[in-house]
């Protein structure tokens, strides 16, 4: 059920999350609160009318006494119908109308309840106070011919202390429940937020692993797709190697694409089963570079690649790659160095520098993000990325992340 389905069910109080009846608005009464309020109207009334048939049962009690206890009692339980709105103000008038008519006492009960459950614990001690202060008056000025002093007090006490205990466990009992229900519906806000914070994250590592695998190969495509277009006279094997440059860029981002898009299904639905890059396959990745025409020079002065973590050898890869696709985009025709360095314990470099292109050309449009996104990977990595432009014109790119001593090698 929802909650406008149960909402019949609960008092105002708890059907309003807010609480407004206990900050001294005003909530409307729900379907429950009209039956309890009808209920102790009736009860209060029966009270009445067996106090005053008692009364009128005493032939020493002159008539007019009688209907003016009538009257009281009448008052007192109509006074009833307004102890949701000013529930401290009825109880304190009931409790010295009860003082010197017993006939308003079933009503002083139930406004005193009502104070207890509706009102924090100091209103309610003042009026059990002044209950207490006047509970021997009525059994002194209105005896009870059946009963003694002591004992008419003893039972007005008890009868008090009893309904101000029981209000006082239904409100502790309210505002627990409604503890408990706030603290729900934060969790279910915090469960939301952080649901919401890894989806975030996962469509930022889904888009940094595009970039890092499809921006490669879309660039070999875009540069050779362009020197066929501005070298339609070129000699037929040159031709034909730019072609299969294409056919195998396009068939390798195909792949790639058809990898992520497995990352995206559930993983019984994965086909992807190409292994990761590391460390190891750094040189094919400039192997395929020169074979796609650029000026290369590697120098991996790591003495086992293999030893690598294959998570640090992986952001390498991605690093030399997103430096390769920038030189072959912003500085064609420059010979690009790149260096790998480091030790366990030292931590691993890499460094990859092009000179300034030697002569104006048509630039490959870039976003940028690239950039940002191998800073942001090698500082998930726990190491750092520097990068910027050079005195003579050219550009850096420097990445160090550590590799901690002893550490075991990845699949």
């Amino acid at each position: 059920m929802t909650r406008t389905e149960y909402r019949w069910l609960l008092p105002s109080a708890m059907a309003d999350p807010d609480l407004p009846g206990d900050r001294g608005g005003r909530a409307r009464r729900t379907v429950r609160d009209w039956i309890v309020d009808i209920t102790a109207f009736l009860c209060a009334a029966v009270v009445g009318l067996l106090v005053v048939s008692t009364i009128d049962a005493d032939r020493t009690t002159p008539d007019g006494v009688v209907f003016v206890d009538g009257l009281l009692g009448a008052a007192a339980c109509c006074a009833l119908w307004v102890r949701r709105r000013w529930p401290f103000g009825v109880a304190l008038a009931l409790t010295l109308v009860s003082a010197v008519e017993p006939v308003a006492a079933g009503a002083m009960l139930v406004a005193l309840f009502s104070v207890a459950v509706h009102r924090p614990f100091r209103p309610v001690a003042v009026i059990l106070a002044v209950n207490l202060a006047l509970s021997p008056v009525q059994p002194y000025l209105r005896p009870d011919p059946e009963a003694s002093f002591v004992e008419s007090m003893v039972v007005g006490v008890l009868m008090c202390l009893l309904v101000v205990g029981w209000g006082m466990f239904v409100r502790s009992r309210r505002q627990l429940v409604v503890t408990l229900r706030e603290r729900a519906r934060r969790a279910e806000s915090e469960a939301a937020l952080r649901a919401e914070q890894a989806q975030r994250l996962a469509r930022e590592a889904i888009a940094r692993e595009m970039h890092d695998v499809l921006a490669h190969r879309l660039t070999l495509l875009s540069v050779h797709a362009g020197a066929l277009e501005f070298r339609p006279d070129a000699p037929t094997a040159e031709v034909a190697r730019a072609a299969g440059v294409i056919r195998d860029s396009a068939h390798e981002a195909l792949q790639d694409l058809r990898e992520i898009i497995g990352v995206l299904r559930s993983p019984g639905e994965s086909d992807g089963d190409r292994p990761q890059p590391t460390l190891t396959t750094l040189d094919s990745l400039i192997t395929e570079s020169r074979e796609a025409g650029m000026k290369v020079t590697f120098d991996n002065r790591i003495t086992d690649p293999d030893a690598a973590p294959a998570a640090t050898g992986r952001t390498v890869y991605r690093i030399a790659q997103e430096a390769l696709t920038n030189a072959r985009k912003h500085a064609p025709g420059t010979e690009v160095a790149v260096e790998v360095r480091g030790a366990p314990g030292d931590g691993l470099t890499v460094e990859v520098r092009n000179p300034a292109p030697p002569a104006p050309f048509e630039r490959v449009p870039g976003s940028g993000q690239g950039l940002i996104g191998l800073t942001e990977r090698a500082t998930l990595a726990g190491g750092r990325l520097e990068h910027g432009a050079e005195p003579g014109g050219g550009f850096r790119v420097r990445a160090w992340l550590p590799w901690p001593s002893g550490s075991p090698a990845g699949p």
